[in-house]
């Protein structure tokens, strides 16, 4: 997929440039070691207007995800917002995803940021996993364990895990991986957090070994406003292959259900789940359709 061309702009400390004149740094830690945090918001285009989803969250947990790594972060949110919705008019979007990135500059050493730039990009991008319901593996590519790596943050170089269990997955004919913590436990797929069904109530896996996903706290937050109960737990391959339905859901991919787990296929119709209601409560929601405090 082709994300810019000639008249793509990009914001990058301070100023939009256009993506092709934008240079690299080939002596910066972020290119050599991974270090660098990002973010991956929406903006959806609604009867209200350009509406960025939650844009405020999404760059609060970028500068602590900066924080949690020591890198600097020395920009104003709301200004990033501000940027990243001229950003958005810079390149005629209306609905596209958001990529803001901060990146170290020049320093071999394996040391602290002094100093770091940061840089938006937005694309038109439909949803990550597409439309249609997943089939899903279990990855033998285990989740980063949270005593060597913070795994709340949105890391850079932390998502070759993330690559590497997606990947094992396609190769083997499935669309997406579930990866299990180092207890042997489910924690979420590849870049998205799970969510499954059984007699009438959700469970997801707990805070502690998953990415604390703001699309995650989304779906916990409509289910208390339509009185469906979310129970966070430690959940087994078992649990997830004995389940009525199932469903992943992040920024990117938004809600999307999954057909088959390692092969066994849910047998309850998934426009009948909990997730599909979810599904459409949430495509509501950030179209700006329904009133968010009337929901939760």
């Amino acid at each position: 997929m082709q994300y810019y061309n000639q008249e793509t702009y990009i914001y990058l400390d301070g100023d939009f440039v256009k993506a092709t004149d934008a240079g690299i740094d080939l002596f910066g830690q972020s290119l050599h070691y991974g270090y660098g945090a990002f973010e991956g918001l929406r903006a959806y285009s609604t009867h209200h207007g350009i509406r960025i989803f939650k844009a405020e969250e999404h760059f609060i947990r970028l500068q602590r995800s900066c924080e949690a790594i020591n890198l600097p972060y020395p920009w104003d949110n709301q200004v990033l917002i501000e940027k990243s919705y001229a950003l958005l008019e810079a390149n005629n979007l209306r609905s596209a995803y958001i990529r803001p990135l901060v990146f170290s500059g020049s320093n071999m050493h394996l040391t602290s940021a002094k100093d770091a730039h940061i840089m938006i990009a937005a694309w038109e991008w439909g949803p990550y996993l597409g439309q249609n319901l997943l089939r899903v593996c279990t990855s033998k590519v285990q989740r980063l364990h949270p005593k060597s790596f913070h795994i709340e943050a949105k890391v850079s170089g932390q998502y070759i895990n993330a690559i590497l269990a997606s990947s094992e997955a396609i190769r083997e004919g499935y669309d997406e991986a579930l990866m299990l913590d180092h207890d042997g436990f489910l924690a979420q797929a590849s870049s998205e957090n799970l969510f499954i069904e059984k007699d009438l109530k959700l469970y997801t896996p707990p805070l502690g070994n998953i990415f604390p996903g703001i699309t995650r706290q989304t779906v916990i937050e409509l289910c208390k406003g339509l009185n469906i109960d979310v129970v966070e737990k430690k959940l087994t391959i078992q649990d997830v292959h004995e389940a009525d339905s199932a469903f992943l859901c992040g920024t990117a991919a938004e809600i999307i259900g999954i057909k088959e787990v390692d092969g066994i296929i849910y047998k309850e119709d998934w426009e009948h789940t909990i997730g599909a209601s979810i599904q459409r409560k949430y495509k509501k929601l950030v179209l700006e359709e329904e009133n968010y405090e009337v929901i939760i």
